[in-house]
């Protein structure tokens, strides 16, 4: 419960805590610092100055943060149902090539060389 409470008021910290970190806790923090930039700048008037508050940039500054919280919930979601420390994990596993697939660098100096 506490990973999806700290999802809602700082999703940065619950990616970073609960998730894998390296995925995606920087452009979470982008979205959630952008929404509460947004809802500052619009509670003093927003882009147009006006003298109340900009009910369009406060929206805005919701939909950014709203947008964080979901991510940062997926995340944590994703690594309670699949930890990063199983070999088949598809969600941080490294995709290693197989034997018989040839090297592309190796086909393109081929392609060049023909020509």
């Amino acid at each position: 419960m506490t990973r999806y409470v700290l999802s809602v008021f700082t999703p940065p910290l619950a990616v970073c805590r609960y998730g894998c970190a390296s995925c995606c806790a920087a452009p979470i923090g982008v979205f959630w610092i952008g929404g509460i930039v947004a809802l500052v700048y619009g509670t003093l008037g927003g882009p147009l100055q006006l003298a109340g508050v900009s009910w369009g940039t406060v929206a805005l500054g919701v939909l950014l943060w709203l947008a964080a919280t979901v991510w940062a919930a997926l995340t944590v979601r994703a690594m309670d149902q699949d930890l990063c420390e199983s070999q088949s994990s598809p969600l941080c596993s490294r995709v290693m090539p197989e034997v018989e697939e040839p090297d592309p660098m190796e086909e393109v100096r081929h392609a060049r060389g023909s020509h």
